[in-house]
């Protein structure tokens, strides 16, 4: 049976949407930041040769280096202002969560809630400006190695660079927070799926000017978008699936009056850490990549071993990203979710699971639980994940918008259309209570 709130979001029309005055402001704030986003992406670092530059990545757009270019509208292709895009950010985010469970310090400003939070916060703003610094200074040298890119090498161009990427990067952090708090959905998010669905249109275009040229047949071309569409259902079958543990609260007496002992649920969703894996992931592998691809034929031996390595279709790369998949499947979720809090909080409520005794066995009932259900999750991403690549190397299917892509932008849809209806909820809301405040007054 579906819930009030599915009811109430079956009924929402665009008619409730117009009544929606704080909604549509959001919504206007959200496209008009991702427009920015959009323009800066095609401006580009000064002392570039935009040729040379665009010839160097088609040459080396293999491997995770390409879906990063992806990921940032095509950005890092450009060497735009905005050509780091996120990713630094996400990886300081993810070297703070990684202290967090070794830090005391660390945990015990996650214990202090929204005022340890922001300092956890500041840290992460921290570490992003560092390391976004760091991977400008190696774009930099990197271009410098080529040889016919950089007009004028030296140090004044790695400064400049370095100012103006770290600069785009802390400038999408800003945007991206600004988004959360003040238009729809989560900024960061929002800002990968725009730069995944500008790339959308270029990439379809490709595919048919494929089978226009004869590269590809025309079953072939209707078996990648079939294939794209059982893609999509599928994540959305994944994303909406869950394991409910039955959840039991005894009668209660208030007064006078005997309360009935209630039935509930408690949702365990089998992907629990959204598309936070994929994108670690690539983050992580993104450092390596690149240096070794713009040190290629430059530097020492082993950077050509590691590139051919860590290219598209190699085992060691289709490895190292479904295992840091995998990894942050569960490193994630056990951050995000605490089955021993879980089970306190149900202790002190008076709430149980029937045939599990409330407290400890009840805290090691959910892990287990939430282990087996993590697991399916874990190995439903890497398979998403890898799809792309085993298409692309082994398939022949020069069809990039994959597992990854399609995943990132049907979860941030999904999520971003739940905060509109939820949105819309809370108006529908306020509007019945002051309807029956206005009754109330009529009455006396």
């Amino acid at each position: 049976m579906a819930s009030a709130a599915e009811q109430l979001a079956s009924n929402f029309n665009f008619a409730a949407l117009a009544k929606a005055e704080e909604l549509k402001k959001r919504i206007w704030f959200t496209l008009a930041a991702l427009i920015i986003y959009r323009f800066g992406t095609y401006i580009p670092i000064p002392g570039i040769d935009a040729v040379e530059l665009s010839r160097l990545v088609q040459q080396q757009s293999s491997g995770i280096l390409g879906f990063v270019n992806s990921l940032s509208g095509g950005a890092l292709g450009r060497m735009a202002v905005f050509a780091l895009n996120i990713m630094p950010y996400i990886s300081a985010a993810i070297i703070i969560q990684l202290m967090t469970t070794v830090s005391p310090h660390l945990q015990q400003l996650k214990k202090e809630g929204e005022s340890g939070r922001k300092k956890i916060n500041q840290y992460t703003r921290y570490g992003t400006v560092i390391l976004a610094a760091l991977q400008a200074y190696g774009i930099a040298v990197g271009l410098e190695a080529q040889g016919n890119i950089v007009h004028d090498p030296g140090w004044f161009f790695r400064f400049s660079t370095v100012v103006t990427l770290t600069g785009g990067t802390v400038f999408l952090m800003w945007l991206g927070e600004q988004i959360t708090q003040r238009g729809v959905g989560n900024g960061i998010s929002l800002i990968i799926y725009a730069g995944i669905v500008a790339e959308l249109p270029v990439a379809i275009a490709q595919l048919l000017e494929l089978g226009r040229t004869g590269q590809l047949s025309t079953f072939a071309i209707i078996g990648i978008i079939v294939m794209a569409l059982a893609v999509i259902a599928f994540i959305v079958f994944m994303e909406r699936a869950q394991r409910r543990i039955p959840i039991q609260y005894p009668r209660r007496q208030q007064g006078n009056r005997l309360y009935q002992g209630q039935s509930s649920h408690l949702p365990l969703k089998i992907n629990t850490a959204g598309v936070i894996p994929p994108i670690f992931a690539s983050s992580l592998l993104l450092v390596p990549i690149t240096v070794a691809n713009f040190m290629q034929g430059q530097g020492p031996e082993w950077l050509t071993y590691i590139t051919t390595l860590l290219g598209r279709g190699q085992p060691l790369f289709l490895f190292l990203y479904g295992a840091l998949v995998f990894f942050f499947a569960f490193f994630y979720t056990a951050i995000m979710f605490d089955p021993k809090e879980v089970a306190d909080n149900l202790k002190k409520h008076g709430g149980f699971i029937p045939g599990i005794r409330p407290g400890q066995k009840t805290a090691e009932y959910i892990d287990h639980v939430l282990t087996r259900v993590t697991t399916i999750g874990a190995i439903y991403l890497v398979a998403v994940s890898l799809l792309p690549e085993f298409l692309t190397a082994y398939a022949g299917v020069p069809f990039y918008f994959g597992g990854t892509s399609l995943l990132i932008v049907v979860s941030v849809t999904m999520d971003t259309v739940a905060q509109v209806q939820g949105h819309l909820l809370a108006q529908q809301y306020e509007g019945l209570v002051k309807k029956t405040k206005l009754r109330g007054r009529g009455k006396r």
